[in-house]
């Protein structure tokens, strides 16, 4: 049974799809990554978040109990969609979330970079790298934004554009941070210095 870690909801207990279409993140996976994030970001409060390939929203909904003020969660399966709602619902968080029956990488325009995009794609597949491509050049990730993405813990995510914080290993996960490298502005040629008079 998986529990929320932290925060307003604190010990809540979340209701896991059933079947095998979705891998729910382990609780110690999860307490990994929010304990590394915490150590970057200091506070929760106040950020916009993402949830994708969210499976019940376990993500999502850690990042809202310990004061994240909206979160996004996309998932394309059925049953994980009715877990997500029935735990936001359970969690009288509706006004904080966005819930989207859609394929991560069939995703639009975003209004602006999001603070958190955390990524639980299937292992073994790329989906994640192919995702935090695409979702840069559509505006979910900016320069700020801090991005989370687990895989198996054979795999080397690598992603072009960004550069790796963090790396940990935990159990058959994963979990890599990253951020957008910055982009440098061009250099200003220097005016040449005036010729020595003769």
């Amino acid at each position: 049974m998986l529990r929320i870690i932290a925060g307003e909801w604190r010990g809540r207990k979340l209701q896991t799809p059933a079947g095998d279409a979705t891998r729910p993140t382990a609780d110690r996976t999860r307490e990994t990554l929010f304990s590394m994030l915490t150590s970057r970001l200091g506070s929760f409060d106040g950020l916009t978040a993402a949830d994708l390939f969210a499976g019940s929203g376990a993500l999502g909904l850690e990042a809202l109990s310990r004061g994240a003020a909206h979160a996004v969660f996309v998932e394309q399966d059925a049953a994980a969609i009715r877990a997500i709602r029935a735990n936001i619902a359970a969690f009288q968080a509706a006004q904080r979330c966005d819930v989207r029956a859609a394929s991560v990488l069939g995703l639009g325009m975003a209004k602006a970079p999001l603070d958190l995009v955390m990524l639980d794609p299937p292992y073994g597949t790329g989906a994640g790298e192919v995702a935090i491509e695409k979702l840069t050049r559509l505006g979910w990730i900016g320069e700020g934004t801090w991005i989370s993405l687990e895989t198996a813990f054979n795999e080397e995510p690598k992603v072009r554009g960004c550069e790796v914080d963090a790396d940990r290993k935990v159990g058959k996960a994963r979990i890599t941070l990253m951020r957008l490298k910055p982009v440098r502005a061009p250099e200003t040629p220097q005016p040449a210095s005036p010729a020595p008079p003769l």
